[in-house]
């Protein structure tokens, strides 16, 4: 049997018919060499039995709880050995050529340790998925922010998603790429490890992306191959504290990289978060209320 050049990790939430249509985008994909596919499921009332029946060569592991993003991850990539590893959300749909594509650029870039492709939105526009390492107006000026929906094309956004940098084919380097699909290299998650699991949801991949850069590693974002992102899946079943974690985890990420002097701002930092987050579950509520 030929060796797997790569791995794909799928860590599922209540997401299984997201699930079914990701498998099924690439099923027929061809490479050079065969992909070997796990699947992570942190449902606890998993309704994943279909999965196995039509996907018998996928690798389904049951959770039996739900151990957050990073360490369902980690134990994948556990069972993980090709030379390279994809990180892809369920609720996402491969589109053709993709491991073609990276793999051949992986292989043609052997200083890069992650790289991330265009991440498309339903109706076929570019989602921000390469960006800046984040600051404290990355609260106000992140990808989802409501100035940034707003105001899409102020400097502030704009420096901070670097999508735009891109000509559409041409690979840039970047601080860091959106987890909902990344390729890793080995080699690299051997240097660096394996992601942070302090971080529950959210900002693990900008944690790994800065581990990257620390080691040496290049992140780049490389447009060619492409991916369809239905975003929030797993995050819908558990809004609210999807909304928590989201806020929980940008302040591990800013405490845990901050030293001196900001390492004193951490009082005002997680005031400010608290802040943030009580407006966000705020607005979320109106918008629930309004959408019934």
């Amino acid at each position: 049997m030929q060796r797997s050049m790569m791995d794909v990790i799928i860590v599922n939430f209540k997401s299984t018919h997201q699930l079914l249509r990701c498998l099924e985008s690439f099923a027929g994909e061809t490479t050079r060499a065969p992909v070997k596919v796990i699947v992570y499921d942190n449902t606890v009332n998993n309704g994943i039995g279909f999965i196995e029946k039509k996907f018998p060569e996928v690798t389904i592991r049951h959770g039996g709880r739900n151990l957050g993003f990073a360490a369902a991850a980690n134990k994948a990539l556990l069972e993980s050995g090709a030379p390279y590893v994809t990180l892809l959300n369920p609720d996402t749909i491969v589109l053709k050529g993709f491991f073609n594509s990276v793999l051949s650029y992986m292989e043609n870039h052997r200083n890069v340790g992650i790289t991330g492709p265009a991440v498309l939105n339903p109706d076929g526009s570019i989602q921000g998925s390469a960006r800046s390492f984040p600051t404290p107006l990355t609260g106000l000026f992140g990808r989802g922010s409501i100035l940034t929906k707003l105001y899409p094309k102020n400097q502030i956004s704009r420096a901070n998603i670097l999508t735009d940098r891109s000509n559409g084919g041409s690979p840039i380097e970047v601080d860091w790429v959106s987890g909902a699909c990344m390729v890793v290299r080995r080699e690299a998650i051997d240097q660096v490890g394996p992601l942070d699991e302090r971080f529950f949801l959210y900002w693990e991949d900008a944690d790994w992306c800065m581990r990257m850069h620390q080691k040496g590693w290049k992140v780049t974002y490389f447009p060619e191959p492409r991916v369809v992102h239905y975003v929030g899946a797993s995050s819908s079943q558990r809004v609210f504290w999807s909304i928590v974690d989201f806020h929980k985890s940008a302040y591990k990420l800013f405490y845990k990289y901050s030293k001196g002097w900001m390492r004193a701002l951490s009082p005002i930092v997680a005031a400010a978060l608290a802040s943030r987050l009580i407006l966000a579950l705020i607005i979320n509520k109106v918008g629930r209320f309004y959408r019934k």
